[in-house]
């Protein structure tokens, strides 16, 4: 055979497993889990949540996301929240108004403010998953919204067991 065809074919045959091995990701493996917020990043900054100091803190538990069905919910600093949302093709993602209760803060993380989330989550536009292997472990969910001036963000979640 010739130099040039073998050439071609190799590099054909390359393309073709690059593209089955980049497959876009499930909504469904999503759904079901609790994802807790480590990081903010905007062209601005970067936020990052250490979640042991958070719980040291007394925030174990804040800024957590969850889908199920139609609906999404979590807690914020220190609010349950609540709210539909619909995915689509191409990864996008639309949330309705956000629903929740109406407790005050006794104090609030420095960080970000309950409010600030609350708009970066009715702000998302699109989400992508990003596994690091197949039993899930090391997953990051990520969100991509605005803030309340329209400055682009990144909300990274991992799940709630792997989380640090």
């Amino acid at each position: 055979m010739n130099q040039k065809y073998i050439s071609a074919l190799l590099s054909i045959l390359v393309f073709i497993t690059l593209l089955s091995c980049n497959s876009t990701p499930k909504f469904s493996d999503v759904t079901g889990k609790e994802w807790l917020l480590v990081e903010i990043k905007t062209e601005n900054q970067g936020l990052s949540f250490n979640r042991k100091t958070l719980s040291t803190e007394g925030f174990g538990n804040i800024f957590t996301l969850n889908f199920d069905g139609e609906r999404l919910s979590g807690i914020g600093a220190p609010n349950r929240y609540t709210a539909p949302y619909k995915v689509d093709k191409n990864l996008k993602i639309s949330v309705q108004p956000i629903a929740g209760t109406l407790m005050a803060p006794i104090r609030e993380p420095e960080k970000l403010k309950e409010h600030d989330y609350f708009t970066y989550i009715q702000n998302a536009y699109k989400w992508n998953l990003t596994k690091a292997n197949k039993n899930d472990k090391d997953s990051q969910l990520e969100l991509f919204s605005k803030d309340s001036k329209g400055v682009e963000a990144v909300l990274i979640y991992k799940l709630g067991a792997t989380a640090k």
